[in-house]
């Protein structure tokens, strides 16, 4: 199903039609936009396909630059003098069928003079018209694209970039939620762990400090560390000893008295 046309004249931008129609298809796809150097398979019937998508769109885009009404047809007048000029044939098609239809002005391009156009085609100066600027061509493409997604709501439906900005959006909410006040969370099905000690399966949030597998003393919280046997009380005096001691060693704690006035 076709949904938009793009309509342009041989001698006259081109290579702005096709690249009009080159933004749409990655846009929206190939299968809505017609555009006939593209979209008529090798071996298939011009004039059928043409008239097929002409019968079938919702929107034809009839991209105009500055030679658009005076490029001349074979006998050396200008081609959209001739009733059969598939420029003009299509224009009229679509605007007998009361379908949408945008004139896109190429660079210098002015708006159309109803006075040049034929008869059958005077209503197509009426027509509110886009502009394309190779200069400027990445706003006005975004722009006519916004406009036929705002206008032709199936079209809308298959817009890739409105779906990836939606998707962009809706993914920083999870990404807000995933941080936890400053500290790393951390899922015990994202992370699998072997633990000496038999301790058995880790489920849940392991919220803190995780260590694994330790080879030396560790102190993940607040306080002192003592890596040797530790002593505390009123004794300053406290000495310890370790390894072999011959004979014996004789410690006592109490608390240290105090000097009397005659001991000082």
């Amino acid at each position: 199903m076709t949904d938009v046309f793009v309509n342009y004249r041989t001698g006259d931008e081109e290579s702005a039609a096709a690249m009009i129609a080159r933004e749409l298809i990655r846009r929206f796809g190939e299968d809505p936009i017609f555009f006939a150097s593209s979209s008529i398979e090798i071996g298939q019937r011009f004039p059928k396909e043409l008239v097929r998508a002409m019968k079938e769109c919702e929107a034809l885009l009839a991209v105009i630059g500055p030679r658009w009404a005076e490029v001349p047809g074979a006998n050396g007048r200008p081609a959209i003098e001739a009733e059969q000029d598939w420029t003009r044939r299509e224009i009229r098609t679509a605007l007998d069928r009361g379908i949408l239809v945008i004139p896109v002005l190429v660079g210098r391009a002015t708006r159309i003079d109803s006075a040049i156009l034929p008869d059958d085609l005077r209503e197509l100066a009426d027509c509110q018209y886009r502009r394309f600027d190779h200069r400027n061509s990445g706003p006005d493409l975004m722009a006519l694209g916004d406009d036929l997604a705002r206008l032709l709501p199936e079209l809308g439906a298959l817009d890739r970039d409105a779906r990836a900005a939606q998707e962009r959006a809706e993914s920083k909410p999870r990404k807000k939620s995933a941080e936890d006040s400053g500290h790393t969370r951390m899922r015990t099905r994202d992370v699998e762990q072997h633990m000496r000690g038999s301790i058995g399966n880790l489920n849940g949030d392991l919220s803190g400090t995780f260590v694994n597998e330790p080879q030396g003393p560790v102190n993940t919280g607040q306080g002192s560390q003592y890596n040797a046997p530790h002593f505390e009380g009123d004794n300053t005096g406290v000495q310890f000893t370790a390894g072999d001691n011959s004979g014996t060693v004789h410690q006592r704690f109490e608390r240290e008295r105090r000097r009397s006035d005659d001991e000082r």
